[in-house]
């Protein structure tokens, strides 16, 4: 029976079908936010994703079943159960604000489609490198912002009143959004010699820090590429050995079958 459910549950059709449903009900979510399309279609799209809710909670039974505990020793398992177990929270009283999480069920595409775990595992070992990145970036952030609040807090307190007005202003310049007309320049109106601080701090951050990770997620990306190739080429090494090994039976056993017919005549 377990092995029957296994097979249901891994099937690329069944696969597929979930990821149907999973698309099908990110769009009936975008929809309820729509008054006009609530107003016409409310209770098919209520209907609609309750049904499946229930089919999605039906597929994570089935595989708990065929699995038994290992089911749990899978972090995308596990990812799955979480993800359906906050939408079968009541969505009424205290937990009202839990409605919106229902959307979280659209990342189950995550689990569902190997090129986004794929993904998802590339960024999840690149998250020790980005500590140490991020590390970097805030203390480049503290000693500009401090720089920022003594230099020009006076005469810009809207920007640099204090600590965390100026790193607040420092990011908004690393983004490079509105950076020149909008902050750069009128305090350049004030002091004239301020691109001295603010291009360095653009070089350090936008140009430098930030490339660093994506260098790091780029490394990431590949290392879990070639990570895949190789689980890929042992199975197809190992696939190849068990042919040859039967292989090799058979010829023996050919053979062996000719001797005992040579033997009999």
């Amino acid at each position: 029976m377990r092995d029957k459910l296994k097979a249901l549950t891994g099937s690329r059709e069944w696969e597929l079908a979930i990821v149907g449903l999973i698309v099908i009900n990110a769009i009936t979510l975008g929809l309820e936010t729509s008054t006009a399309a609530t107003e016409a279609l409310g209770g098919v799209l209520t209907g609609f994703d309750r049904f499946i809710l229930m089919v999605f909670v039906v597929e994570i039974s089935l595989r708990i079943v065929a699995n038994g505990f290992r089911f749990f020793k899978d972090p995308w398992n596990l990812f799955d159960f979480i993800i359906v177990s906050i939408a079968l929270v009541p969505t009424s009283g205290p937990f009202a604000v839990l409605r919106a999480l229902r959307i979280l069920r659209v990342l189950r595409l995550i689990s569902v489609v190997p090129s986004l775990r794929r993904v998802i595992g590339g960024l999840v070992s690149a998250l020790p490198g980005m500590g140490s990145i991020v590390v970097l970036m805030a203390l480049v952030f503290y000693v500009f912002a401090v720089m920022a609040t003594k230099l020009y807090g006076e005469a810009f307190p809207e920007w640099f009143g204090n600590l965390g007005r100026s790193i607040y202003t420092l990011f908004q310049i690393m983004t490079l959004e509105s950076w020149s007309m909008g902050i750069v320049r009128p305090v350049m109106e004030v002091f004239p010699n301020s691109w001295l601080f603010f291009v360095p701090f653009i070089l350090c951050t936008a140009f430098t820090v930030l490339n660093l990770f994506i260098g790091i997620i780029v490394s990431a990306m590949q290392e879990e590429h070639e990570h895949t190739a190789d689980e890929d080429r042992k199975a197809i090494h190992t696939e190849a050995e068990h042919i040859l090994t039967e292989v090799r039976e058979l010829r023996a056993e050919m053979a062996e079958f000719r001797r005992s017919q040579e033997q009999g005549r």
